[in-house]
């Protein structure tokens, strides 16, 4: 990933919306989320949304800030609507223009058992990520960062450091399972979505991970099976052995015990066997 090239091309607006996730998060699923509201609030018809989907497209604007070609950030200037822009990224290396610009983040976590398995599915079925003969070489692989977008421990510790920040809003990937309706109330409130309570029941409705799981083929073809595979909480007890649970109850509690993030993550309720 070039992230100098990333830095010095993209310049935030402050009316993006930005959401951040480490891979397998949870940041597909959620990205469709954000933009069934904003399309829902800005109430546009349905020759505008076609007339929106036409222009995204022609552009060719991918759906990660740090993934395509460098000119993609050329093209995202020339995007006449609200931008939804999504990241893996940690908030050291992203663009400062995203902080100057005071752009509202949205950071989505999600428990690391579920987040490890989750992702050794993800690098087990997609070609171009190196494969892992085993869970228990992939656990290793996790536990110590050797992953694409690096350790995902070191990922919560840097994003802790904004838990204050007015513009970030941090939402669990679980709290969103519990009760969609109003997570998406909040995210509606935080970017300033004016929704009706219908409208927020509708996009829920229509953005749970079941019904996306369903018109996945039609929304990213083949790659769709891979992206929603279980979209559940509590997978991690079927892969994990008791001493890998405990090993990383150890890493959680050196790295975000008595943080602001530790707690907003509720790691005793989620990842206790």
């Amino acid at each position: 990933m070039q992230v100098n090239i990333i830095s010095n091309k993209i310049y935030a607006r402050s009316d993006d919306v930005i959401l951040a996730g480490y891979p397998k998060n949870g940041t597909n699923w959620l990205d469709q989320v954000l933009n069934d509201l904003e399309i829902t609030a800005a109430k546009y018809t349905e020759e505008e949304i076609n007339e929106r989907t036409n222009i995204t497209n022609e552009l060719f604007v991918m759906p990660r800030l740090e993934l395509g070609d460098p000119e993609k950030f050329k093209r995202m200037k020339e995007l006449p609507f609200r931008r939804i822009i999504v990241t893996h990224l940690s908030p050291e290396v992203l663009p400062k223009s995203i902080f100057k610009s005071k752009a509202k983040i949205l950071l989505l976590v999600r428990n690391p058992k579920d987040t490890a398995v989750s992702y050794f599915h993800f690098h087990n079925n997609i070609p171009t990520l190196p494969s892992f003969s085993s869970w228990d070489e992939y656990f290793t692989a996790f536990m110590h960062g050797k992953l694409c977008w690096g350790s995902y421990f070191g990922y919560l510790v840097e994003w802790n450091k904004h838990m204050d920040d007015e513009n970030v809003m941090v939402i669990t990937y679980e709290e969103l399972k519990e009760n969609q309706t109003l997570g998406l109330k909040k995210i509606a409130d935080f970017f300033g979505f004016s929704l009706s309570e219908e409208e927020i029941q509708t996009v829920a409705e229509k953005s749970s991970f079941e019904a996306m799981k369903e018109k996945s083929f039609k929304t990213h073809g083949t790659f769709g099976k891979i992206l929603f595979r279980k979209g559940i909480v509590g997978d991690w007890k079927d892969h994990f052995s008791e001493a890998q649970s405990k090993e990383m109850d150890r890493k959680f509690e050196v790295c975000l015990a008595g943080t602001k993030l530790g707690e907003k993550m509720k790691y005793g309720v989620y990842c206790n066997a």
